[in-house]
């Protein structure tokens, strides 16, 4: 089909016209072929004619409306001049769409209005999308660039090009910040912040305010962004261009200088400023001349500050910064430097001065100026005046003209403003610059667009003649791209022919071209404009882009590519040379200050090689001397630029200016046809016209066209082959399409004729479709009105039969009611006459039988009187004797009660006692237990580490010793106690005494440790003798030394010696300290005695009823290591420490103040003079100091063994001291005990509340008596001075007073005495006191256990209890397990004993080898240095002889156990192989029974576990390497859900069993840590991190089940209420965990995010489920990504659901808890959802009616897996809600009535949200309706009555709902747990 058909009636064309460039019209009359004239209507019902000559003078045809408003031009299926224009227009004026394709081009017009599409919302939604996949913008031309770059490894230029105020500055700005972004990992680093910073600084020393533009650059800049090998930003450089120096000296009206003049003037108050005595911009001449200084909507002071604070973030320091303002304050006041001319007659001239020019003396700017400059004023007035001019043989001095000195001034101006800013530019290349490689570099190029004004200069030469090098690299870009992609798809192309504007450029570059004339014009002695002016037409008259015009002779003409030019010669040459005086330069090279110096450093002497020429400023002598001109130094770095360009993958960026009036939204289509003619929009327009500019794939081309193919053409398995074979019949020109290999490809125009093809094909379907449903509704029409008449008639009939019917029925029914009637009346006449007769016969007949019955009854009751009389009397006798009966037995038997009661109360008392006493030999036996235990447990580790095998061996035995001992325990828990409660009475007389005796014990232990320290004060003396012999003694060596005169050497060991001495002070004042400290602890340990023997034993814990004053007493002699220890152990529920916070304990200095106050030591006293003495003495010069030092070593080795014997000592008086009373702690495990043996005692829940209530009162009672003891201390006692003491006063300070001095010995013994009595009457009282307890716990215990019983088993009678004497039985069994406990603890307190004198001699062995080593040090002090030397090696010798001995010894005995391991290990191994493994057992235990006494014979039960696993301390990171760190997910299914938790736990319960604080912290800490390493380090793999956020929520959960907090246990089992932790609140630790969730439960969410976004958009938008619903459209050039990598993975909805799939099953694998599973599914629901419509709203292509049925089917499938997977109640479906009601948007009627059902249906969707579908609605099919302006209008209007205040575009995809742990308890209980041989933990627990 050929163009020309086309043009028929209808046909919609465009007419050019002068004001609108092009209008629409529409052909009323078919083009016929030949020359004619066509009438036309225009859009506004106007009627005109056209000519049309020949074919080519056709108009333009017009697209289709569903083509309007793409957003690629190229995918028009017209592509001229006036589809554009009109294109562009629809996008920006109706649309408010700034950014439009134009293939590889992207157009941006300038809205002149802040949008909200550049937030980082935006960003994240543009990053790492294909360019074509959403709308046009900035960010995706960015986006392609960094792809590539980071893809490919090519370097990316992005060209940003427009005319002044189009936008340039900010495009280039917002696609740094998106690389900032990008490449900067999500936060900006300061790399990214120092890029940024540079804009603010560059614009206000390069851009300024012209008439186009407020914020104009005015100069050009190319700004490469390095990034190393990981994509980040590592730094930047900037180059600039072609600097508008001429603005710092002149500016047209309503324009500005440069914005950092107008900066520093706003801010001429700051103190900083106020030297440089700035004034109002409208002061200075430089500023001023554009009558216009300042900018609506811009504040300068506010911009000053932001300058500011950029210089300082790129490391400018503030020198500088002062120094480059000064410099720029100076070009403002040296600018007010006012020249007059001279005539001669003037009084102000000076004398002796020529005709010319001058300044005058009180002009206060030349001052100023040359201060901030720091230049002489003077010099500078001569030179400003008059120019140098060297001859020959001298040197003359002219003077200069007015307008010669004014040309100067503003040469001088301008060079320096012009050096200064290349400085800065220097400076911020250096703060970008990176010491890290560069990898690879994105260069974003700002630079001015072709201009043309009325008058053109040589600025606008530079400017358009780098517009022609940027075009001629933009137009083979735009050409290779079209040929490369012919190439890709092997079809046959021609050459396309595109315009070259090479010849333009060679005109200006070329040799002999414009620049190279002008040059040479520069370097003539005479030269001149108009003689330069000359020689081009002379030279290019000829050439085609060259022309003269045709009046005026100092102006010429090139035609450029954009349009003609004419340029005015005047200025060109001084602009081309940029002239200073040399005079000036070395003025201002002699400044005192330096950066003024140095942008004058480069202009060296030899001008001829430098950048100074000399001024001209008339006619020009004979000058060699020549600088490299503006013109070339241009052409320089333009043709670098190009080789920059030419090795990068370019970007273009257009910016458009629409209109002149700095209007919003406001598009004059003449001003935006002449900048798109000018960017090279067109030409690329052109090229693509030339060629195939429509392309479709084959699959595309199939779904829109295939209703064109008739069926048996259509081939669904290859749509290649299909489309080969419709397309010829449609199109029968071959030369207008191609198929390629992917895609076809159509001439311009085609596809225009198949969308014609294609509406005529469905109007015609259509017709077919109304004629047939037309035909269908009058037949059923007729069907339904045939059925009507004849259901009439059968109505009718029906009617009159149904009335004879009933007139028949109601004849028959009169004739049985008369019937009925009269048999009635003859009945009821019968029926009276018979019931009056039977009436009479029944009231005769009852006469006669009540007179007989009245005579009956008399006879009867008769009767009754006579037995009741008779049975009365016989039971009034038989009480009687019974009475008496009754009264004998309950005198007797009140007798026996009494005599058994008071038998009861006496055995019950000696019990209770037997238990008191008890108490604390059972703690010491569990004590001595343990120490046995760990000493069992060294032993074996030293075996251990011998020989595996008899490891192996001993652990065997080990247990079998262990199960023996427990099964003896467990076979004697049956006794009972009430038949042996005499016996125990008589035993506790004999623990009494023990228990003194163990009180004697200690005191002789205290006096010991006196001992000690009397014999540390004796060593420390001592020592403080030989020191101070020493120092005397080097002293004296030191004189000797200093007559003879000493060396280096000497004083170099003399400052040695002084540090080491001057440690030594230190050290002994530590000695001291410490003294001090064992004495305060001395008077602790008897404080703590007291507390001992008070009523609260065991846990140290301040009782409620003891005074604030006892309390400050006892914590200021407590030392802040024991309340460390004090409250490390008081961790338990319930605990003091919990109910009251503990008086702030005293600071160490205090305690060190205090003592000195109350005892000063003599050796503290001794350390001043000693410090003294150390400070004065210098060594001598002939002492050894390596002895010296070797010596010090050795008193700190013996120092270090002395306090190992003090902590030795102390540990054993701890233990001796704790063996003193009974703690609550060991009564209560005795109890638990005897509970859980003897099921006949109930518990502890009676004696547990007489306790309580017995301690209450006697809390009560101790209350009272303090409150009397201090109000009888105030009343009796005066503090006052001067006032005499009452006795208790007297006593009071006498008690003071005696602690502040040593007690004598009487004073010890009556003291000692009085403790002694105090302790054993507090004793006796708290026996009598637990006698009563436990009596009356007792007798409530028994009563209620014998009740229970007896309610039980015997019916409720208690008598029947112990009728067989079963309690007798079970106490005697009891009995014999307390006979069995005494003699074991007589056995524990044996091996005490022993241990404790062992204890002792060793102390004995150590003082004796102290007393030796001191012995040995004053021996060697005494000793010349060679005796020294000798007696050190000797003792050194002697001692490692001695430990190789021990050593040597311990080998052999350790050899030897294991040659007798060995032989039993062989004799039972040989046993083993002959069958004697029962005699080998029985043997084993032969041998633990000879071990223990008295046993009775047990039987073995199967062990009752507690849920706990016991671990080593040294073991807790294996087990947690274990469990976290090394544990896989794959292992981890097969095991219990939630297994690590529940193993972790069960360590934490035995941490809490053995009540160690420490223990269970570090293993908390460590489980914390591990979780986080392993989640850190596997944070992208779903399962493991699956797995540790279920086990983490399980451990939590457990941690709240077994708190023993009530609202916890609700659902626990009984056993499961016995595991609670019973000693630590952990509460702050479930709060530490619950975090920890919250953190892996992010980090989840985020990698299931990471996961599932590449699939949200292909699943969600892009997914057809409904087959030949969706015709897309041609999508254009950027319908495919030249970034997008080849093995792209492919994603679809069933990927997506697969995803879904395995993260359910993943979760549900691990146990997640339901719950947590529902929030997970929501957030991820959320995200999915949140992306889906960013996505959409971003993409204009999927906003259509069929789109958005796809899309809500496609959710449809994401509701329906919630619905198949029962999470439909999580919330998912409620978060899908807004890109659910998108899609309804996108389908619903948009008529004027719908307005408020659509506002109403938008629930969930911002206003935003809801204008930005609407407006991107775009019809696919012609059928469809565009949404009418004025609906969107009414919606905006009905969406402010919400009050909702979002007016987001995009969902914050980073929102995340509150994320909760609803508590799930688990019905497993702990102790049914086994360790699984999968974890590898077996060998490093203990389950217990």
């Amino acid at each position: 089909m050929t163009a020309t058909e086309l043009y028929t009636k209808g046909a919609r064309i465009w007419l050019p016209d002068p004001e609108l460039v092009w209008r629409g019209a529409e052909l009323l009359q078919d083009y016929k072929g030949e020359p004619c004239t066509l009438r036309v209507q225009y859009e506004e019902a106007e009627e005109s004619e056209i000519q049309v000559k020949d074919k080519t003078s056709l108009p333009h045809l017009r697209n289709p409306e569903i083509l309007i408003g793409e957003n690629d031009l190229t995918s028009l299926s017209y592509l001229n001049e006036p589809e554009v224009l009109y294109n562009l227009k629809v996008r920006f004026a109706e649309r408010n769409i700034i950014y439009t394709y134009c293939g590889i081009v992207l157009v941006a017009i300038n809205p002149y209005e802040q949008l909200d599409i550049y937030n980082n919302d935006i960003i994240q939604a543009y990053s790492g999308q294909d360019m074509g996949a959403m709308d046009p913008h900035i960010y995706a031309v960015a986006e392609e660039a960094y792809k590539r770059m980071s893809r490919f490894e090519q370097n990316q230029s992005i060209i940003v090009s427009g005319e002044s105020g189009a936008g340039k500055t900010v495009s280039a700005k917002f696609a740094m910040r998106y690389f900032a972004m990008v490449g900067g990992s999500q936060a900006e680093t300061q790399v990214e912040k120092k890029v940024l910073a540079s804009n603010p600084i560059m614009e206000a020393i390069g851009n300024a305010k012209t008439t186009r533009n407020d914020n104009s650059s005015r100069f050009g800049k190319y700004i490469e962004i390095s990034f190393n090998r990981s994509n980040e930003i590592v730094g930047a450089h900037m180059r600039t261009y072609l600097l508008e120096k001429s603005r710092v000296v002149y500016q047209t009206k309503d324009e500005r200088n440069y914005h950092v003049f107008y900066q520093l003037c706003a801010s001429a108050a700051l103190p900083e400023l106020k030297k440089f005595s700035l004034m109002g911009a409208d002061k200075f001449f430089y500023t001023s001349q554009g009558k216009n200084i300042s900018i609506d909507g811009v504040d300068d002071a506010e911009d000053y500050q932001s300058l500011k604070d950029a210089m300082k973030l790129l490391g400018f320091q503030e020198k500088d910064i002062a120094m480059i303002f000064q410099i720029f304050a100076g070009i403002l006041h040296f600018g007010n430097v006012k020249i007059n001319a001279k005539d001669g007659e003037s009084s102000e001239m000076a004398e002796g001065q020529d005709q010319g020019c001058f300044v005058h003396p009180k002009d206060p700017s030349i001052g100023v100026a040359c201060r901030l400059f720091g230049v002489d004023e003077s010099q500078m007035r001569t030179w400003i005046c008059n120019k140098k001019i060297t001859t020959v043989g001298e040197t003359l001095t002219k003077p200069l003209t007015k307008a010669q000195a004014m040309f100067a001034q503003d040469a001088l101006s301008k060079f320096i403003y012009s050096k200064l800013f290349d400085w800065i530019v220097t400076q911020i290349n250096k703060a970008l610059h990176s010491q890290t490689k560069t990898h690879r570099f994105i260069g974003v190029l700002d630079i001015y667009g072709f201009e043309t004004f009325q008058k053109n200069s040589f600025e606008q030469f530079c400017i358009n003649y780098a517009n022609e090098k940027l075009q001629q690299i933009f137009n083979m870009h735009v050409f290779k791209l079209e040929q490369e992609e012919y190439v890709k798809e092997a079809i046959e192309w021609s050459f396309i022919d595109y315009y070259d504007n090479q010849p333009c450029i060679d005109l200006i570059e070329a040799k002999l071209g414009i620049l190279d004339l002008l040059d040479e014009e520069c370097k003539v002695p005479n030269g001149s404009d108009s003689n330069w002016c000359q020689k081009l037409y002379g030279k290019h008259m000829k050439h085609s882009h060259f022309q003269k015009p045709k009046i005026g002779m100092d102006t010429f003409i090139i035609n450029h590519f954009a349009d003609q030019v004419t340029y005015t010669s005047a200025g060109f040459l001084d602009k081309n040379r940029d002239a200073v005086s040399e005079e000036h330069v070395n003025i201002m090279k002699a400044s005192e200050f330096e950066l003024v110096g140095e942008l004058f450093v480069d202009l060296t002497e030899d001008t001829g090689k430098g950048r100074v020429q000399a001024l001209q400023t008339g006619p020009r002598g004979s000058s060699k001397q020549m600088k490299k001109t503006v013109g070339s130094q241009f052409r320089e770095s333009l043709t670098l630029l190009m080789e920059t360009l030419n090795s990068t993958s370019p970007h273009y960026i257009r910016c458009i200016k629409p209109n002149d009036l700095k209007a919003s939204f406001v598009f004059e289509p003449k001003r935006a046809v002449e900048q798109l003619r000018a960017c090279g929009v067109l030409e690329t327009i052109r090229i693509s016209a030339a060629g195939f500019p429509s392309r479709w794939t084959y699959p595309e081309f199939f779904q829109r066209y295939r209703v064109l193919a008739l069926s048996r053409d259509i081939n669904r398995k290859d749509f290649k082959k299909s489309c080969t074979v419709v397309l010829p019949k449609l199109i029968q020109d071959v030369d207008k399409y191609r198929f390629g290999k992917t895609k076809i490809f159509f001439r311009a125009g085609q596809v225009a004729y198949l969308e014609k093809l294609r509406a005529d094909k469905l109007r015609a379907c259509g017709i077919m479709i109304q004629k047939h449903v037309r035909g269908w509704q009058m037949k059923n029409k007729y069907k339904r009105l045939r059925t009507a008449a004849l259901g009439v008639q059968r109505y009718g009939r029906g009617k009159l039969a149904r009335r004879y019917a009933q007139y028949l029925r109601e004849t028959r029914a009169a004739t049985t009611i008369q019937k009925h009637w009269r048999g009635y009346k003859t009945r009821r006449t019968f029926h009276s006459v018979q019931h009056a007769v039977v009436k009479i016969q029944a009231a005769v007949r009852g006469f006669f039988g009540r007179r007989a019955f009245q005579k009956r009854l008399y006879e009867y009751k008769t009767r009754v009187i006579q037995s009741r009389v008779r049975t009365f009397l016989a039971r009034k006798q038989f009480q009687k004797v019974l009475y008496g009966i009754v009264k004998v037995q309950g005198h007797f038997r009140r007798r026996k009660a009494k005599e058994e009661l008071r038998l009861l109360k006496i055995e019950a008392r000696s019990m209770e006692n037997i238990k008191n006493v008890n108490k604390g030999l059972e703690n010491k036996i569990i004590q001595l237990q343990q120490q046995l235990d760990s000493r069992k447990k060294e032993n074996q580790d030293v075996v251990e580490k011998q020989n595996s095998a008899i490891k192996a061996l001993e652990a065997e035995k080990d247990r079998l010793l262990i199960s023996s001992t427990e099964g003896q325990k467990a076979s004697n828990r049956l006794a009972e106690l009430e038949n042996e409660l005499r016996q125990l009475r008589a035993e506790l007389e004999r623990e009494r005494g023990e228990k003194q005796d163990l009180v004697s014990e200690k005191e002789i232990l205290r006096q010991k440790y006196e001992q000690d320290v009397g014999v540390l004060k004796a060593e420390n003396s001592s020592m403080k003798e030989e020191l101070d012999a020493a120092n005397r003694k080097l002293q004296e060596q030191m004189k000797i030394s200093a007559t003879t005169g000493g060396n280096e050497k000497w004083e170099e060991q003399r400052r040695m010696l002084i540090a080491e001495m001057e440690s030594e002070r230190q050290h002994h004042q530590r000695l001291v300290k410490e003294h001090n400290r064992l004495l305060q602890r001395f008077e602790n340990m008897q404080g703590e005695m007291q507390m001992l023997t008070s009523p609260t034993k065991g846990h140290k814990r301040t009782p409620s009823d003891i005074s604030q004053l006892s309390m400050e007493s006892v914590a200021s002699s407590v030392s802040p290591d024991q309340k460390e220890e004090e409250e490390k152990d008081d961790q338990g529920y319930g605990t003091e420490k919990k109910k009251r916070q503990a008086p702030t304990p005293p600071t160490a200095a205090a305690m060190e103040k205090q003592m000195k106050e109350a005892k000063p030591s003599p050796l503290a006293t001794d350390s001043i003079p000693e410090k003294e003495d150390a400070e004065k003495t210098l060594p001598p010069a002939d002492i050894d100091v390596a002895l010296i030092l070797k010596l010090q070593r050795l008193v700190k080795s013996l120092e270090k063994e002395r306090d190992t014997i003090r902590k030795k000592f102390e540990a054993l008086e701890e233990q001796a001291k704790e063996g003193t009373g009974f703690g609550d702690s060991a009564f209560k495990s005795l109890k638990q005990m005897l509970t859980d043996q003897n099921s006949l005692l109930l518990g502890s829940n009676a004696y547990e509340s007489l306790k309580m209530q017995e301690l209450e009162n006697e809390n009560d009672k101790l209350k009272r008596e303090v409150a009397k003891l201090m109000e009888s201390i105030a009343k009796t006692t005066n503090f006052n001075k001067g006032a005499k003491s009452t006795p208790a006063g007297k006593e009071f300070l006498a008690r003071k007073l005696s602690m502040r001095r040593k007690p004598d010995k009487q004073e010890e013994e009556a003291a000692k005495t009085f403790h002694d009595q105090f302790e054993a009457m507090t004793d006796e009282l708290e026996r009598r006191r637990e006698e009563c307890l436990q009596l009356r716990s007792l007798l409530a215990e028994r009563s209620i256990s014998t009740h229970a019983v007896a309610k039980q088993s015997y019916g409720g009678q208690d008598e029947m209890v112990n009728e067989d004497n079963e309690l007798t039985m079970a106490y005697k069994s009891q009995r014999d397990i307390i006979r069995l406990l005494e003699q074991q603890l007589q056995k524990t307190e044996k091996e005490l004993k022993s241990r404790t004198s062992e204890y002792e001699a060793e102390l004995q062995d150590l003082r004796r080898e102290n007393d030796k080593q001191n012995k040995l040090i004053q021996h060697s002090l005494s000793l010349t240095s060679e005796a020294k030397i000798e007696a050190t090696m000797q003792h050194e010798i002697t001692r490692l002889t001695s430990e190789n001995l021990d050593l040597r010894e311990k080998v052999d005995q350790q050899e030897e156990q294991i040659r007798k391991l060995k032989k039993m290990l062989k004799v039972y191994a040989k046993r083993l192989k002959e069958g004697e493994a029962a005699e080998i057992q029985a043997e084993l235990e032969k041998e633990e029974t000879k071990s223990v006494e008295n046993v009775a014979h047990i039987r073995h039960r199967e062990r009752n576990y507690m849920g706990m696993l016991e671990y080593k301390k040294e073991e807790e990171t294996p087990v947690v390497k274990a469990l976290i760190l090394e544990l896989k997910p794959k292992v981890a299914t097969c095991l219990l859900p939630g297994l690590p938790a529940y193993l972790l736990f069960m360590c934490v319960r035995h941490t809490d069993f053995i009540n160690d604080d420490e223990k269970v912290r570090s293993f908390l800490t460590s489980t914390i840590n591990g979780i986080k390493k392993v989640v850190k380090k596997h944070h992208d793999d779903v399962e493991r991190v699956t797995l540790w956020l279920a086990n983490t929520c399980r451990f939590l959960h457990t941690l709240k089940q077994y708190s023993g907090e009530k609202q916890f246990q609700t659902e626990n089992t009984p056993r499961q209420n016995e595991h609670c932790l019973r000693n630590f609140d952990l509460s702050e630790y479930r709060q530490v965990f619950s975090d920890l969730a919250v953190w892996i439960y992010q980090t989840l969410i985020k990698n299931m995010e990471a996961t599932i976004q590449p699939s949200i958009v292909p699943a969600v938008l892009e997914h057809e489920a409904i087959a030949g619903l969706t015709g897309s459209k041609p999508s254009g050039l950027r319908g495919r990504s030249s970034s997008r990598a080849e093995d792209t993975p492919e994603y679809s909805l069933d990927s997506l659901m697969k995803s879904m799939n395995l993260f359910l099953r993943v979760l549900t694998q691990h146990a997640v808890d339901p719950e947590l599973i529902k929030q997970i599914f929501r957030q991820v629901y959320y995200f999915l959802g949140a992306s889906a419509l960013n996505n959409l709203l971003l993409r204009k292509d999927m906003c259509n009616w069929s789109k958005g049925m796809q899309i809500r089917y496609n959710l449809s499938h994401m509701e329906q897996w919630l619905r198949d997977n029962k999470l439909q109640e999580s919330g998912a479906g409620s978060s899908l809600e807004p890109i659910i009601q998108a899609s309804q948007l996108l389908q619903a009627r948009k008529t004027d009535s719908d307005v408020d059902s659509v506002c109403d249906m938008c629930s969930k969707l911002t206003v935003p949200q809801i204008v930005k579908i609407l407006n991107l609605y775009t019809p696919v099919d012609e059928f469809e309706e565009r949404v009418p302006i004025s609906f969107i209008r009414k919606i905006q209007q009905k969406l402010k009555e919400r009050e909702s205040t979002d007016t987001s575009l995009l969902m914050d995809l980073k929102f995340s709902y509150s994320v909760t742990f609803p508590f799930n308890p688990s019905s497993i209980a702990l102790e049914t747990i086994e360790v699984p041989e999968q974890l590898n933990i077996a060998k490093l627990v203990v389950r217990c």
